[in-house]
């Protein structure tokens, strides 16, 4: 069971990246918006893994590229940002459960609407299935 410091470690990560993100300079990062969702750093702050969720025109691939080639630099600004005496080595993992979630949006939003006369129509039917 993590600690409340390592709790605490791992928010003030997953912020310092989220401000540190839109800073980075490589191209494959542009193009849309990438979100910190959460981080999760092991007991000895040795190693950080880092959930991002990309809305936008990314390659998947081309994505967890510039996220590997960035990681130097996003540490050694984690660095001056924390005071630790380890920082931690940043793993990148892409969720897509914002886009999955915008998929079934989209998704619901295309049904079709019931009317309340539809709604109390189906109840007159069925009297065993009300609320």
């Amino acid at each position: 069971m993590p600690s409340n410091r390592i709790d605490r470690i791992s928010e003030e990560v997953m912020r310092a990246l989220a401000e540190l993100l839109p800073t980075v300079k490589d191209p494959r990062l542009g193009g849309g918006l990438l979100s910190v969702l959460r981080c999760e750093v092991t007991n000895d702050l040795r190693w950080c893994k880092v959930y991002i969720s990309a809305m936008g025109d990314y390659d998947q691939k081309e994505l967890k590229k510039g996220l590997q080639s960035c990681s130097g630099y996003l540490r050694r600004q984690l660095a001056h940002s924390l005071s630790l005496r380890y920082t931690p080595e940043l793993v990148f993992v892409l969720d897509d459960s914002i886009q999955a979630g915008a998929h079934i949006n989209r998704l619901l939003s295309q049904l079709p609407e019931l009317s309340q006369e539809d709604l109390d129509e189906d109840k007159r039917e069925n009297p065993g299935d009300a609320e």
